[in-house]
């Protein structure tokens, strides 16, 4: 079941019957379950700690219980199972033979789609964005290319990279951050990600969603005429010279093999020594 973002008032009645009537919450972190059962006078509930950490040690016995018991499972935060722990312990459930039941309610991903205005049909949430830069700049890459809007979670030790990397990759895309959706200190944030950087504040903090909007699906055709400035954008995002050669390849619809032989020469060209290509 869902638990509120933030604003502890954001649960449904329903998900506060669950609560009362379980025998067990399960819960990512337990003092964050307590403050919510405690906002909602909820009191006497056990409550179990389950996360990657130990989830292998408490799944036998969490099933145990659920097979002549109800058995509530929550995140921190949104919904369990999408970027939080609970897809693992649901698919166990279901090998067992336990009826399971989602709750709806709160997920930050499609608040922030909503809140950003973007057209919104085909929207794809993609977790988080992957920690290593040349993944990363391949991620939003595919993403400015399919003509439709993404979401993800960021973390704040990395927004401001992948902010970067955007305005490399395209200045003029559009993109939302939601910072600390539905808390005291929530900042919203809709523009190009040069301004997205210059609005976010520093030191950055808290839970934060990237919304970026949809680019025409002929927009990099008509503004990559300048094949020299697609491949020092691809460069300076941090794509090998293979990523670089293959995105401009399916970008621009030209032959790989050229486009290869052309970012390594602007690349040796940046370096003063010839790359080691892939």
């Amino acid at each position: 079941m869902p638990t509120p973002l933030g604003n502890l008032r954001d649960i449904t009645l329903r998900a506060l019957d669950v609560l009362r009537d379980c025998a067990l919450v399960v819960a990512e972190d337990t003092r964050v379950a307590r403050r919510l059962l405690g906002a909602h006078a909820i009191a006497g509930k056990r409550i179990l700690g389950y996360r990657e950490q130990n989830a292998a040690r408490v799944t036998p016995a969490i099933l145990a219980r659920a097979k002549r018991e109800l058995v509530a499972v929550t995140t921190d935060a949104g919904m369990p199972g999408l970027s939080d722990p609970g897809r693992e312990l649901l698919g166990a459930a279901r090998a067992a033979g336990i009826e399971v039941e989602v709750l709806p309610g709160p997920a930050a991903f499609i608040c922030a789609a909503v809140l950003s205005g973007f057209p919104l049909e085909g929207l794809v949430f993609g977790g988080f964005l992957p920690r290593a830069s040349e993944a990363r700049a391949r991620a939003l890459q595919s993403a400015l290319e399919t003509g439709t809007a993404h979401a993800w979670y960021e973390s704040p030790q990395r927004i401001v990279a992948s902010l970067e990397v955007l305005a490399k990759l395209d200045p003029a895309a559009t993109v939302l951050i939601a910072r600390e959706l539905t808390k005291v200190h929530e900042q919203q944030i809709l523009g190009t990600p040069a301004q997205a950087l210059a609005a976010l504040e520093r030191p950055v903090r808290g839970e934060i969603t990237l919304v970026l909007g949809p680019r025409d699906a002929g927009a990099a055709r008509r503004n990559g005429g300048d094949l020299g400035a697609a491949i020092e954008a691809a460069l300076d995002a941090g794509l090998s010279v293979a990523a670089a050669a293959k995105m401009l390849a399916r970008e621009r619809d030209e032959n790989r093999s050229e486009l290869y032989a052309r970012v390594v020469e602007r690349k040796r060209d940046r370096s003063g020594k010839r790359p080691r290509g892939s």
